[in-house]
């Protein structure tokens, strides 16, 4: 199971939200850039990252800040965040990020994603956020009557890479993953489950990488925190 150690950017600052509301955000630093690269020497395979005020906004908000961390680093890194056309697909992939996460377009506009997916494989992944089973869109604020597993069962054909589970409830709270929701989404389709909201200690990352189903953990505001250590636990889920 794979690590994803997350940087959120709100107002180009790595910050942490509580259960994704923008006027509960903690800012962890000011430099996103060089915490990329303490990741990436850490021994992060893969960087998560979250363009928060472009997810309010539909549109790349934070660019500056993923540009100046994709010229810092040599792993992969995907974002999430604002991308709802094509052109900023295209545009993201060019400028060296790995792979894009589409959300709320998975939603509003799920031809969007399947052409996405056709188009560049390997490289797009579906973000489904949930609060109660139901799908959320536009960072979150607003809520929808679709079921996560139909979402994610839609796009089984479609050939993306990776579906990113994040249980609203749970995320920034420190409390725990939602592991049977999330361990169910993963045993319902085929596509790799990326869990997402609530990892919070080693022993999330154990039972999560133990179910033998989910292919990877998103973790943020534990590792700020001191309560994950980022090389002990690379080395615990390597073992």
């Amino acid at each position: 199971m794979i690590l994803y150690p997350a940087i959120d950017l709100k107002d180009g600052h790595c910050v942490r939200l509580l259960h994704g509301e923008m006027d509960k955000a903690t800012v962890f630093g000011d430099d996103p850039a060089a915490q990329a690269a303490q990741f990436e020497a850490a021994g992060c395979e893969w960087v998560h990252l979250v363009d928060l005020n472009g997810a309010f906004a539909g549109e790349p908000v934070n660019a500056s800040a993923v540009e100046a961390i994709l010229a810092r680093i040599k792993v992969p890194a995907q974002l999430g965040g604002g991308i709802r056309d094509m052109a900023t697909i295209e545009r993201w992939l060019e400028r060296g990020l790995s792979r894009v996460i589409l959300g709320t377009v998975a939603v509003e506009n799920p031809d969007l994603v399947r052409e996405a997916a056709r188009a560049f494989p390997g490289q797009v992944a579906v973000g489904i956020d949930a609060r109660n089973g139901k799908v959320a869109t536009k960072g979150w604020a607003e809520e929808t009557d679709v079921m996560v597993t139909d979402l994610a069962r839609s796009f089984e054909d479609a050939g993306v890479a990776a579906i990113i589970y994040t249980d609203i409830l749970r995320d920034g709270a420190m409390g725990g993953p939602n592991i049977a929701a999330t361990e169910a989404l993963a045993r319902a389709v085929s596509i790799p489950v990326i869990a997402s909201g609530g990892v919070s200690s080693l022993p999330d990352l154990i039972t999560l990488r133990d179910t033998g189903v989910i292919a990877g953990a998103i973790s943020g505001r534990a590792l700020y925190d001191g309560a994950i250590d980022l090389q002990t636990a690379l080395a615990a889920l390597k073992a």
